[in-house]
């Protein structure tokens, strides 16, 4: 059905009077451009329009309701290729030959069909791999904030986890391995840098990329991750393919919710949100996951910059709540050259528990992560107090916790670019750091016994 003239044109929508038989979520073009209902009372539907409402006018502008659904072309011929925020190509090379169309909202998945994650994921990353554990089928974010490098972890991550593993581990990767990248509102330099990545690494055929830009109609962005979603569940649960999907920025996606909502004029949650959020971030989160009976699977790592640093802001706090723990990067630890720059305290792997151990990583690893965790909290608690009273006063036993807190980051923490270690790396640099070091003389200047090892807790 096709209509002349709007009754109103308000931001990205638009209003049309008269509409009879109209569908949730169908597909409109509005003069050319293509938009989808979101909204429907009595013969009055409201329009989101992807490509923005510029130029439009109330009294001729024509409005054709298509029947259909917003629908992927899927084949495996998807992998190695570069779509814009709609899922139309944008590297040149033509149409995706269609096996399926599939739309991109998914189906709604019975509890019972889905196994629980275990098998843990190599990132190469010790930080990661020995602490905050990336588990197969897990969802765990990255809560960032700018000036950053999240998409520097974000890209080596998706690097190395279909490439680095361990022989002495049950856990290795599949050769299926694929990469699902979708960017909302993101700089030109941002999306050229995760395409220099994936083509130096050689993981580019087998990655998709999806690319809404900053200077893209924001309302394309709502859409841009369930396209990305709807890939992954094409590859991983119809050609067995364990992949991996990078959501970047969520808080993008969320503020373009939060404008969408205003222009609808519905009641605004905290801080002008829409009360909704929490359920439309669950509908792209949750289809992370494994399904009973396939072999595929899909693990999420989206990536938000938390506002002003407020881990309490309503993204990341929405975003904690549906996820399996989060990874905190640290401005601080940043400062001092560390990288990852991940404060491991905050940080955790809900999942991480029943994917280590002597089936899937070693039979030591979770009292080394244990040990870790007590000792580096311990440094945190004497770092606190050593700023209030000074270095001078503190104990014998303070100046050692502090000195193995310095290690922690150096040696554990710190890695440089395109370095990946193992799982037994991992450990033994742990291990290292309860076992007595070669003095130096600010360990002297710390400490009075010379027969005192320093910087460590040896056992």
């Amino acid at each position: 059905m096709e209509y002349e003239g709007l009754c109103e044109i308000k931001g990205s929508l638009v209003v049309v009077n008269g509409v009879e038989g109209a569908a949730f979520d169908e597909i409109v073009y509005v003069q050319g451009r293509m938009g989808r209902v979101i909204r429907i009372d009595g013969d009055v539907a409201v329009v989101l329009v992807f490509g923005g409402t510029r130029g439009l006018r109330l009294d001729d502008t024509r409005v054709k309701f298509s029947g259909r659904f917003l629908e992927m072309r899927l084949s495996e011929e998807i992998l190695g290729r570069v779509f814009d925020g709609l899922a139309c190509p944008k590297d040149g090379l033509g149409d995706v030959f269609a096996e399926e169309k599939r739309g991109i909202d998914g189906t709604a998945l019975n509890p019972v069909e889905r196994v629980y994650p275990r098998n843990y994921i190599n990132t190469g990353f010790s930080a990661i791999d020995g602490l905050i554990t990336l588990i197969r089928g897990q969802k765990l974010p990255i809560f960032s904030s700018d000036g950053l490098p999240h998409d520097k972890l974000a890209a080596q991550i998706a690097v190395q986890a279909g490439i680095s593993g361990d022989s002495k581990c049950t856990a290795l990767p599949s050769p299926r391995f694929a990469v699902v990248f979708a960017a909302m509102g993101i700089q030109h330099d941002t999306a050229e840098f995760f395409r220099r990545v994936f083509t130096e690494s050689g993981q580019f055929e087998r990655t998709v990329m999806f690319l809404n830009m900053a200077n893209d109609p924001p309302a394309e962005r709502v859409a841009t991750p369930r396209f990305a979603l709807t890939a992954a569940e094409y590859l991983a649960y119809e050609k067995d393919y364990h992949v991996l999907v990078i959501l970047t920025d969520m808080t993008s996606y969320a503020e373009t919710l939060r404008e969408l909502s205003s222009s609808r004029g519905e009641i605004p949650g905290r801080k002008g949100f829409p009360g909704y959020m929490y359920s439309d971030l669950a509908s792209i989160y949750e289809r992370a996951g494994i399904r009973r009976g396939k072999r595929g699977s899909i693990t999420q790592i989206p990536i938000l910059t938390m506002p002003g640093e407020d881990i309490t802001h309503p993204i990341p706090d929405l975003t904690g709540y549906i996820t399996e723990g989060q990874i905190v990067l640290s401005r601080a630890l940043h400062q001092k050259g560390i990288y990852p720059p991940i404060s491991v305290l905050p940080s955790l792997s809900r999942l991480m528990k029943d994917g280590i151990g002597e089936n899937f990583t070693t039979k030591e690893h979770p009292d080394t992560a244990a040990k870790l965790f007590a000792a580096y909290a311990e440094a945190e608690n004497t770092r606190a107090l050593a700023s209030v009273i000074g270095e001078d006063d503190l104990s014998e036993h303070e100046n050692i916790s502090l000195n193995f807190a310095a290690r922690f980051e150096q040696e554990f923490l710190h890695q440089e670019f395109h370095e990946s270690r193992t799982i037994t790396q991992t450990l033994e640099i742990a291990n290292n750091l309860f076992m007595p070091h070669s003095r130096t003389s600010e360990d002297d200047s710390l400490q009075n016994n010379a027969n005192q090892p320093a910087g460590a807790f040896v056992d």
